[in-house]
């Protein structure tokens, strides 16, 4: 195999989606699709095509940031994009992806891959060629993730958390929905973030933005008490493998009424419904320490109530120059 690597250009977007979408490793962030939902002008974008024979072996999105090389920007996760290949065709990549590197002055890069649940077939081929090729952790990240392989999920849960669900069951006084009312949902994100002294990922127009891109991978519940919404879930249908909880918000004055374990207990009876095999639940992080990798022992406690286990979203770097 002889790989060369083409710089991305609006020809190839039907191709590169196509690839991500059949991919081993591919997310809905690793689309073009996605991708353009920034604005015009706002990232300097520097997606790369890995061929054989004009034949996608690999994509890879990111931007050049000054003089270093960053997948992703303006999304979740990045890295390469691959089919179940062989150690010599990752290897190869690897290879080719740091010549082309190093012939553009480049004197730095930052991979973040997806972590392996997302993997249609587990293989960490990638991985240990960037290891072998001198790329070292520039830091790591704590995510949770439920496994779906428990039909009766909720004996999963921990005891608070059982007795909180049989109660919702029970009794129902709370209603959850899945809806399109982002207005509805964006002001109890606002708030929720405020709180945390932070501001969300998103703003109402770059939501909306988004499901009308892609209708069918963003997902809202949400939670009323009466008529009045009082918390809500945007899942993110990743790929075949993977549903991300992206936000997961309420009104503390409602907190009484545990809305979280109620939509909690929806999104993965949803997920495990519609085939799912994990719900990720997103990184738990202290974002106020001056480490960043700080884990957030308190949000780290409550996930775990849902049976959630530690995943690490690593970030791989080197430098050329």
């Amino acid at each position: 195999m002889a790989i060369e690597v083409i710089k991305y250009s609006a020809e190839w977007k039907e191709r590169w989606d196509s690839f991500v979408t059949r991919s081993n490793n591919g997310t809905m962030f690793h689309l073009q699709a996605f991708l353009s939902y920034h604005e015009k002008g706002r990232f300097p974008w520097h997606h790369l095509l890995f061929l054989d024979k004009k034949n996608i072996v690999a994509v890879l999105p990111g931007a050049m940031i000054g003089t270093t090389f960053e997948s992703p920007i303006g999304s979740s996760y990045g890295s390469f994009v691959t089919d179940d290949i062989d150690f010599a065709t990752a290897l190869e990549l690897v290879d080719v992806f740091s010549d082309y590197c190093r012939d553009r002055h480049v004197e730095r890069a930052l991979l973040t891959p997806a972590p392996f649940i997302y993997q249609k077939v587990i293989s960490q081929n990638i991985d240990y060629a960037l290891a072998y090729r001198g790329f070292t952790y520039d830091k790591h990240y704590i995510s949770h993730a439920i496994r779906l392989d428990h039909r009766d999920f909720v004996r999963t849960f921990q005891s608070t958390a059982r007795r909180y669900v049989h109660k919702y069951v029970r009794e129902q006084p709370l209603r959850v929905e899945v809806s399109d009312d982002y207005e509805s949902f964006y002001p109890i994100l606002l708030k929720n973030k405020e709180r945390h002294g932070v501001k969300p990922t998103h703003t109402l127009d770059e939501l909306l933005r988004l499901k009308k891109l892609l209708p069918e991978s963003l997902i809202l519940f949400l939670v009323f008490k009466g008529s009045k919404p009082i918390a809500g879930s945007l899942m993110f249908a990743c790929n075949s493998r993977v549903a991300l909880c992206f936000y997961n918000m309420l009104l503390y004055e409602y907190e009484q009424y545990n809305p979280i374990h109620v939509v909690m207990y929806e999104v993965v009876k949803w997920a495990m419904d519609r085939g799912f095999a994990w719900v990720d639940i997103g990184v738990s992080q202290d974002t106020k320490a001056e480490n960043q990798m700080t884990p957030a022992m308190s949000l780290i406690r409550f996930k775990e109530k849902f049976n959630a286990h530690g995943i690490l979203r690593s970030t791989f770097y080197k430098r050329f120059i």
